[in-house]
């Protein structure tokens, strides 16, 4: 492994001292804002005095899931767990002359709102920025409790995605220093995460921030009709614990997903954007605002080919079903299409063709790749390793089943590219067939 040496920034929130290593420069846990418990985010003043910029952003506190750790392994050995949690991280070429202005990649990530971090091993950029020099910019947001319930007349809900708002906002501001081109900002969510971008694209105060959206396996089936889950969920919380120690705030949370269980599949993820509620508008009016903003933002937006199968492998509940003879694999298949279909596949499909027929540019994606002697085939997050990460972290996970890590990696290559195209021109040559791996159509307005 290169050698670290220190990296200097001077950026318009004060010196900014990162590292290199290898061909890459790194600049990590930039805070972009403070925030007290249940409040709005209030963006970081420029500092006179050097930053340090050495360190991953801390993970927003969580409850453990030892369920998915089974499948991606213990995913924060490398990461510390702080309320302090809005920062972001940047990774960029080393090799740029000073001018040089490059597309930027914002990733934010998913885990139902409730688990994950922007700083994860599993979402090591250092392929994709050497490949297509991006600079790729990982925030880290409130989740949870923390971040996703709270009412009008309460605690503000919604307080992550004023997180990633404000992070949005530090990158106009500073992305320069860092050889970032401020107009060509493309976000890239992942399952939840694509869910936030998605309802950032109609926020309030989010017009200009960013330019192009990529949604991996968005959840946009469940996002409406949630008022009577959310209000269950405060109920059974009572007052949210403002001075509580943190370990009380993530059991009041395990309550409230207790009371989201009756509520069907939405109960699945009980932690999300509230319509109605600071920045986005009322549920009625949530369609009319996308198709507003459609002429000013492009659109790439799709999943895998059997998303739920991830949930039917990995919960207690199902895994029995596979193994009743005759009829166990036949169900599973109908019972993973159907359900991905409603959650996450014709949703994509509805949401490219209002895009496209409101004047915006929209593409369709479907992530064919199923790996040979995996019980998870084309999976939810089996995208994932074709975008980011290193041989080290997803080998030693059972979602690539006989894969050969060259292999998954010479595909991921070309999907990087086609990404980074699009982050660069906001086009795509359609239709696109990587066979075995991805397809692509442009959706059209008519």
């Amino acid at each position: 492994m290169p050698a670290r040496t220190p990296a200097y920034f001077q950026a318009p929130a004060g010196p900014i001292v990162g590292w290199r290593e290898g061909n890459l420069l790194h600049a990590s846990g930039i805070r972009y804002a403070r925030a007290q418990r249940f409040h709005p985010p209030v963006a970081e003043p420029a500092s006179p005095t050097p930053l340090q910029a050495t360190n991953p952003s801390p993970a927003c506190p969580q409850v453990p899931d030892p369920l998915l750790d089974q499948v991606l392994g213990d995913l924060f050995t490398e990461l510390t767990f702080s309320e302090d949690c809005l920062r972001l991280s940047i990774t960029l070429p080393a090799d740029c002359w000073p001018d040089e202005q490059l597309p930027i990649i914002v990733w934010v990530h998913g885990g139902s709102y409730v688990s994950g971090a922007g700083d994860l091993p599993l979402y090591n950029p250092a392929a994709w920025v050497q490949e297509q020099r991006v600079v790729f910019v990982a925030v880290t947001y409130r989740l949870g409790l923390l971040g996703f319930l709270g009412s009008n007349t309460t605690t503000p809900p919604n307080l992550g995605l004023l997180d990633l708002r404000e992070a949005l906002r530090w990158v106009q501001r500073n992305i320069s220093a860092f050889n970032g081109d401020p107009a060509l900002v493309t976000l890239l969510g992942h399952s939840s995460g694509a869910d936030a971008i998605a309802h950032l694209m109609v926020a309030d105060g989010a017009t200009g921030l960013f330019r192009r959206v990529i949604l991996h396996s968005a959840p946009l089936g469940l996002a409406p009709n949630r008022a009577a889950m959310n209000q269950a969920m405060l109920r059974a919380t009572g007052p949210l614990p403002t001075e509580d120690p943190i370990e009380q705030v993530l059991a009041y949370q395990e309550r409230a997903q207790r009371a989201a269980r009756r509520f069907g599949l939405k109960g699945g993820m009980p932690f999300g954007t509230q319509y109605g509620a600071y920045p986005l508008p009322a549920e009625a009016d949530v369609a009319r605002a996308w198709k507003a903003a459609a002429p000013q933002v492009e659109v790439l937006i799709g999943g895998t080919s059997h998303e739920t199968r991830f949930f039917a492998v990995i919960s207690p509940g199902l895994r029995w079903l596979p193994r009743v003879p005759l009829l166990g694999p036949r169900a599973t298949n109908l019972l993973t299409t159907l359900s991905s279909r409603y959650i996450y596949l014709d949703p994509a499909r509805a949401f490219a063709r209002r895009h496209a027929r409101a004047g915006g540019r929209a593409y369709l994606f479907q992530v064919t790749f199923a790996p040979t002697g995996s019980d998870f085939g084309g999976a939810h997050t089996i995208d994932l390793p074709l975008l980011l990460g290193l041989p080290a972290q997803w080998t030693a996970t059972p979602l690539l089943g006989q894969a050969h890590w060259e292999e998954v990696d010479a595909l991921g290559k070309q999907v990087r590219q086609h990404w980074a195209d699009f982050a660069r021109t906001g086009l795509l040559p359609t239709p696109l067939q990587l066979p075995g791996v991805l397809q692509v159509e442009q959706v059209s307005g008519s």
